[in-house]
């Protein structure tokens, strides 16, 4: 029975690609997007080869006057060989480029943007009509693996190779071959090359 299921899970994940290949500017060859997944803004987002986006994957990608650079022809950018986990969210306004050999767990939130600035004015407002901001693009290198529920907020730069524990929260830049826990995320070990 199990073998079953996992064989109609595959049929509905490849089923669920061939839908969303008109809509994403570009699904690189044995790249697959399952079941219960969307897109917002698929001419605007890059996928690679070998890459596997799990179920209930939110990935957004949209053009904002005056943040996003008008020469800019993909917003999201996912490497080769990656695995996002289930019920993550990638969402970009202005860029988030992703290397090779990404690994996460579920549940991870990777942003460039957030619902306004801080001003009083701003905070009037309902959250959902303040207007999207940029805090700067994020980059993520190759070979980097990102626990469940973690959160990488904007103008973030993490380097090859890096380990970010579960629930952690990356504010600022990560050097390579780092392993990062906590809220907000600071490094406990850092491996050299000897």
């Amino acid at each position: 029975m199990y073998y079953l299921h996992r064989k109609f899970q595959r049929l509905l994940g490849l089923f669920n690609t061939l839908l969303l290949r008109t809509e994403i500017a570009v699904i690189g060859k044995g790249s697959r997007y399952l079941p219960g997944s969307f897109v917002v803004g698929g001419k605007y987002i890059k996928i690679g080869r070998n890459t596997i986006v799990d179920k209930h994957v939110s990935i957004t990608a949209q053009k904002v006057k005056g943040v996003t650079s008008d020469n800019i022809q993909c917003i999201v950018t996912i490497g080769d060989n990656c695995s996002i986990g289930p019920y993550s969210q990638i969402t970009g306004i202005k860029r988030i480029q992703i290397g090779n050999g990404l690994l996460t767990g579920s549940s991870v939130l990777i942003t460039d943007n957030a619902h306004g600035e801080t001003d009083y004015g701003q905070l009037q407002l309902l959250p959902k009509l303040r207007p999207l901001v940029s805090r700067g693009e994020v980059v993520i290198g190759n070979n980097v693996w990102i626990g469940a529920k973690a959160t990488i907020l904007p103008g973030v730069h993490i380097g090859d190779g890096v380990i970010i524990g579960a629930n952690s929260v990356v504010t600022k830049d990560i050097p390579p071959y780092s392993i990062v826990v906590g809220n907000p995320a600071h490094i406990i070990k850092q491996v050299l090359n000897e």
